[in-house]
């Protein structure tokens, strides 16, 4: 096995660059494909060592992206990547390679997927689980359509756990779609399955001469029940020997063929060729190696993920500089400690282990953790049936895929007054992943709806003690908090209920209050600063500190809420429906995300681009005052 280390400079790909497009791909001979690879396997090293970003995905799927690319007619045919973590490869052989440094950049290329982009990406993406319907879809328009287009979806295994995935795959046998689903199955536990026998069965199962035989043995031995039960069982028992996961996907209706060693790029094109001609539901297992090519990210697949810059290997020894502590490291010390304490906490997430900061009290308290996989909705209907029993769930999910479980929150939680505690990472805009994980509209969404608490901590310390105040709070209760380090705060090991639905003034000030919620605080001291403005950090979007408006309005002649969430349904609007409700006559200026999805950057300059910097603030404050004075106070 050929390891690769990070190259210093830009290796050299002749290859690779005499192929810009697909178009010139499909022109090589077949031979030529496994050095193709490992042109790409080694720039893709490089260039992903320069920018950050995913890391291990896209170093397994080489030689499937190249097949694909070979096989398939691209654009016209279909090929859709899930979560889109493992596509910069795909990126590389559609015309995009010379802009591979600018990837997560501001307008530079996106993390994921992107129709603006470019047409070789079908369908846009950032959570999983999406394209097996979105490939359905695209199939059934084709045939509507009266288009011969091929479709393939690239789904990985821990995509596949999602129940929208299997709800898609049953549709697809129900429609008898021509479409391939690719399983890209990176487990080491299913290589022992794997080997020269598999391989050539593969061929064979996908093969245009045993799908007939197989088609028109149905229509044959469908008079003869005891010989079609002979026969089915038999082909099951011979499937089964060679993939385990084969039983599963015949009985929904696909012809299942694998699993084929997903590094052998000659081997994939052979098996591609006889399913791009298949017709009717098909699916390929085939199994891969996240990070292969790279010792340390096979070695830590999880680890190596996603990373930042790496350094070349004679780089490596400089000693890291200390780090302040995350608010997903602030959320696992303090479950970790609330769980000491009381028997009755259980923890749960939804396939966000490591980036929810849960490793520590997975391995402290294994017996009280549950990570679910993909599957956001069960994980809260899951919660809520323990809640019944009396045990304390708290559940730990990014904001972005607490969506995806919103009739769970509503319907199996929050109706029937459940007390359960949510941790909600990634809150607010999360830079470079872009808006498909951007956090910005969980306040509205949640706080529509009756018998919730919604807690909005404005630095670390504050996150731990509002994380212990909404777990002691009995009914369901959630604490926002953003992607990332805060200020930098000493965080208090003692914990204290802070109480529910309560302010407090940061600086006290004249004429202009400044309503800060969560991560907004800081910016808001600043600019109030500048401007001798009251600054309160409001703690809670729900319930709001009533009192605390009241007095702020009665004080001030303009109040003007901050939030790094969309403007539209967000905190603000909470306040400007508590003033009118109650006939307060003041001024508002409502400050936050706009009306718009906010394209990746750095979390800094999304914040500039939306005015939420202290410096865009003050601008902003300052405009508004210019038209209730006539002058800039």
């Amino acid at each position: 096995m050929m390891f690769y280390e990070i190259p210093s400079q830009c290796p050299s790909t002749p290859l690779l660059d005499a192929v810009p497009y697909p178009s010139e791909l499909r022109k090589l001979p077949l031979d030529s494909l496994p050095q193709l690879a490992n042109e790409l396997r080694a720039y893709l090293l490089w260039c992903t060592s320069q920018t950050g970003g995913h890391f291990g995905a896209g170093l397994g799927v080489i030689e499937l992206t190249i097949a694909l690319h070979y096989v398939y007619d691209t654009p016209f045919d279909r090929v859709l990547w899930d979560v889109g973590h493992q596509a910069y490869p795909h990126k590389i052989l559609t015309g995009r390679k010379a802009q591979m440094l600018s990837m997560r950049q501001k307008d530079g290329l996106a993390a994921f997927p992107n129709r603006t982009e470019s047409e070789y990406d079908t369908f846009g993406v950032g959570h999983s689980s999406t394209s097996i319907s979105a490939a359905l879809g695209m199939s059934l328009a084709a045939r509507h359509q009266g288009l011969e287009r091929k479709v393939a979806a690239v789904i990985g295994d821990g995509a596949m756990t999602a129940g929208m995935a299997f709800e898609a795959l049953n549709d697809a046998a129900h429609n008898k779609a021509d479409m391939l689903v690719i399983l890209n199955d990176n487990q080491m536990s299913i290589s022992q399955n794997v080997g020269g026998l598999s391989n050539y069965l593969a061929r064979i199962w996908s093969s245009k001469q045993y799908i007939a035989l197989r088609e028109e043995g149905k229509k044959v031995l469908a008079t003869m029940p005891t010989a079609w039960n002979f026969a089915r069982r038999t082909e099951e028992s011979v499937k089964h020997l060679t993939a385990s996961t084969g039983t599963l996907f015949e009985a929904i209706g696909f012809n299942t063929v694998g699993p084929i060693d997903g590094h052998d790029v000659i081997e994939l094109v052979q098996v591609l060729r006889n399913l791009r001609a298949a017709k009717g539901p098909q699916l390929l297992h085939i199994y891969t190696t996240k990070g292969k090519g790279f010792a340390p990210a096979e070695a830590d697949p999880i680890g190596y993920h996603a990373i930042t810059k790496i350094a070349p290997a004679s780089e490596r020894n400089t000693p890291p500089s200390p780090k302040k502590p995350k608010y997903s490291d602030v959320f696992g010390q303090w479950l970790c400690d609330m769980a000491a304490q009381d028997t009755r906490l259980i923890a749960i997430t939804p396939a966000m282990c490591e980036g929810s900061g849960m490793v520590k009290f997975s391995q402290q308290f294994p017996h009280r953790f549950y990570d679910v996989a993909i599957a956001e909705q069960h994980a809260l209907t899951l919660a809520a049936g323990m809640a019944c029993e009396g045990v304390k769930p708290v559940v730990a999910i990014y904001s972005t895929f607490l969506q995806r479980g919103y009739d769970q929150l509503i319907h199996d939680i929050a109706l029937q007054n459940l007390d359960v505690t949510f941790g909600i990472d990634r809150a607010g805009l999360v830079g470079e992943d872009g808006p498909t994980h951007a956090g910005a509209y969980d306040y509205a969404y949640m706080r529509t709806i009756p018998n919730i608490v919604i807690c909005a901590p404005a630095d670390e310390n504050e996150c731990r003690q509002l994380l212990y105040t909404a777990y002691q709070h009995q009914g369901c209760a959630a604490v926002r908090y953003p992607r990332g380090t805060g200020t930098g705060v000493s965080i208090d090991s003692h914990m204290t209920a802070i109480a529910i639905g309560k302010g407090e003034i940061k600086r006290h000030g004249q004429k202009i209050a400044i309503l800060a919620f969560g991560s907004m605080l800081a910016p808001s001291l600043q600019a109030g600063e500048q401007l001798n403005a009251s600054v309160a950090n409001m703690r809670f979007v729900k319930p709001l500190d009533e009192q605390l408006i009241r007095e702020l309005a009665k004080e001030h002649d303009l109040l003007v809420t901050v939030e790094e969430h969309a403007i539209m349904g967000g905190a603000g609007s909470a306040v400007n429906e508590f003033i009118l409700a109650q006939g307060i006559q003041t001024a508002v200026l409502n400050l936050g995300i706009p009306d718009a999805f906010i394209e990746h950057a750095s979390h800094q300059e999304m914040l500039s681009a939306c005015g939420l910097d202290a410096q865009g603030i003050l601008q902003a404050i300052n405009g508004r005052l210019l038209t209730l004075n006539g002058n800039d106070l």
